[in-house]
């Protein structure tokens, strides 16, 4: 029997609306923040200097590659080496070895300094060079200040990448003896020049990670972690996950070196902020690299359910507050665009955590909140 002409009928309306729904995704994504076509391209890869760190011989040794070797061929490789001999890896390849997951804490803060500091003074060079222009050297004056300014004190600086927009991770606490530890992991318009703000205290990677150390007695170690090229303002880069993506494999490094070089006993809790909550859905993370998940001012998490993440790894969601604007952007994943369900929706299947006291897509990390007190208890693992 001739099946209804009439079934086929609602085919091309179905995708007429679903192309629809990704316009008008899209449209409420860049509206609520404003237009930005500013598209960035992830830095990827092995750390700079890699090409030198491969050859050099002078060990006698094969040096780990990189762009190969595993956090823990890593951490075993300099096990079997000398305090003396990476020290002087550190000296000759202080952007490889401050940026290796996998190699001695301590060693990555003392090879990170000597970066930092050469960087510094690459850029005080061009800050006075006349053949550049008067912006350049002003940008070049910026970024020797920046650089200063993680040189300052004791800040511990776990890894600092100055390609692109420029990468860091700062730790708060220590990782060798606390026993637990916490990792933030940041949203849109988060480089290593918006690291830390001071007019913007708790809504930035360096203020989240203070906040949350102080609220837990600084008994947890809390890595403020800048680790991944993140979109500028809110238009194309911040509606699909090609960026996320490339975050999402550099935070399983990091938590795969944590893993080998910190208490594998307790891994890290993983606080994702907004786009970073995207991040972390993709990483999808397993017990061993993390003792939960914490989203926060999520616009999704680029996966259908809690069911599609390991379900070892408890995922926590902040309830929104009414003035986060997050609140705003459908929470679709149409054609590219959009990063899914919201988590903090009942049929996601995350735990709920209270919003209370919190102001603002940036403010739940603010001291006195209710936000901020539960992440305390679950970075305490209570």
């Amino acid at each position: 029997m001739r099946q209804p002409r009439t079934e086929h009928r609602p085919r091309p309306r179905r995708f007429a609306r679903t192309v629809a729904a990704a316009a008008v995704a899209l449209a409420a994504v860049l509206g609520a923040g404003g237009w930005a076509c500013d598209t960035q391209h992830p830095v990827t890869g092995p750390p700079p200097g890699t090409a030198g760190w491969v050859a050099d011989t002078t060990l006698g040794l094969r040096l780990p590659d990189p762009a190969t070797a595993s956090p823990a061929a890593v951490a075993a490789f300099f096990a079997e080496l000398p305090t003396a001999r990476q020290d002087a890896l550190a000296v000759r390849h202080p952007l490889v070895v401050g940026n290796l997951d996998g190699a001695p804490v301590g060693l990555r803060y003392r090879a990170n300094a000597l970066a930092l500091a050469e960087e510094r003074g690459r850029e005080l060079a061009r800050a006075a060079d006349p053949a550049l222009t008067p912006q350049d050297r002003s940008t070049a004056r910026e970024r020797a200040e920046r650089y200063r300014t993680l040189l300052d004190g004791d800040r511990r600086i776990l890894a600092f990448d100055p390609r692109g927009r420029g990468q860091v991770a700062e730790v708060l606490g220590d990782l060798a003896t606390a026993p637990r530890t916490a990792v933030v992991v940041p949203g849109s318009d988060i480089d290593l020049r918006s690291f830390d703000r001071p007019t913007d205290p708790y809504g930035t990677p360096a203020g989240m990670a203070r906040a949350l150390y102080e609220a837990t007695g600084r008994q947890t170690a809390v890595i403020a972690w800048a680790g991944y090229t993140t979109p500028v303002g809110l238009g194309p880069d911040a509606a699909t996950e090609t960026l996320a993506r490339a975050g999402a494999r550099r935070l399983t490094r990091l938590l795969d070196g944590l893993a080998v070089t910190t208490r594998p006993a307790a891994p890290a809790t993983v606080f994702c902020h907004s786009y970073g909550s995207v991040v972390c859905g993709l990483a999808r993370p397993g017990p061993e690299q993390a003792a939960a998940l914490v989203v926060l001012g999520s616009p999704g998490m680029g996966v259908g359910s809690a069911a599609d993440l390991d379900p070892r790894v408890p995922l926590w969601a902040t309830r929104r507050n009414g003035s986060d604007w997050i609140g705003d952007v459908p929470n679709v994943s149409l054609l590219g665009l959009g990063h899914g369900a919201d988590p903090t929706g009942p049929a996601f299947g995350a735990r709920p955590l209270p919003a209370t006291g919190s102001h603002g897509h940036t403010g739940y990390f603010t001291p006195g909140t209710a936000s901020l007190a539960a992440y305390a208890a679950l970075a305490l693992g209570r």
